[in-house]
């Protein structure tokens, strides 16, 4: 059950990328956006774009590996992460996933994230959160500021986040047969939400 969940939270992380894929399919397709435009402002041209791998590197996701993490291996999911981008004009898409596995404790891992996490602000503990966020009210939906939302971690999950609402930074540590599996997540959406205040 806890794979299941697993793989449902990735799917779910990934979905918002998977429909901004197939729009922006039918964008190129209809020639509206180009892969890898040059963004150009002396002239006014809107720059737009699309990149799409397997893989997204500690870069990516904006946070450090764990030291001795190994990549994790899923044997149904070929794939150990995901890193997608969509962008054209004000608006943009980010999302980078990587999935790793450690030896060590669920502590001393959500310690050293807790840790890197720090860097993008005040950090969030979603752990026990049943879905209705303590802090969702603090700011308002139009508030920039982060909260647990509708983050539900499973049982013995540890969930954290930092950054902001369009620009977040997610770690889930949990406890597997050997040590813990870690995934790491960026997520960033700007455009949309910013123009409607």
């Amino acid at each position: 059950m806890d794979k299941a969940r697993r793989a449902k939270r990735f799917a779910v992380w990934t979905a918002a990328g998977i429909a901004c894929a197939a729009i922006a399919g039918a964008m190129l397709a209809a020639g509206v956006a180009t892969l890898g435009a040059q963004d150009d402002k002396k002239n006014g041209d809107v720059n737009a774009g699309i990149t799409i791998g397997k893989q997204a590197t500690a870069k990516d996701v904006g946070l450090p590996i764990y030291p001795g993490a190994t990549t994790h291996k899923d044997p149904k999911d070929e794939n150990s992460g995901a890193n997608f981008g969509l962008w054209g004009g004000s608006f943009g898409l980010k999302l980078a996933v990587l999935k790793l596995d450690s030896a060590d404790s669920t502590e001393k891992v959500a310690a050293f994230y807790r840790k890197a996490l720090a860097k993008y602000g005040p950090v969030l503990d979603c752990s026990n959160n049943n879905g209705k966020s303590a802090d969702s009210g603090q700011g308002g939906d139009k508030s920039s500021k982060l909260t647990c939302g509708d983050d539900k971690p499973d049982a013995g999950e540890l969930l954290f986040k930092a950054g902001t609402k369009e620009k977040q930074h997610l770690v889930s540590v949990k406890p597997a047969a050997a040590g813990v599996n870690i995934d790491l997540v960026y997520l960033e959406a700007r455009g949309t939400e910013q123009e409607a205040k």
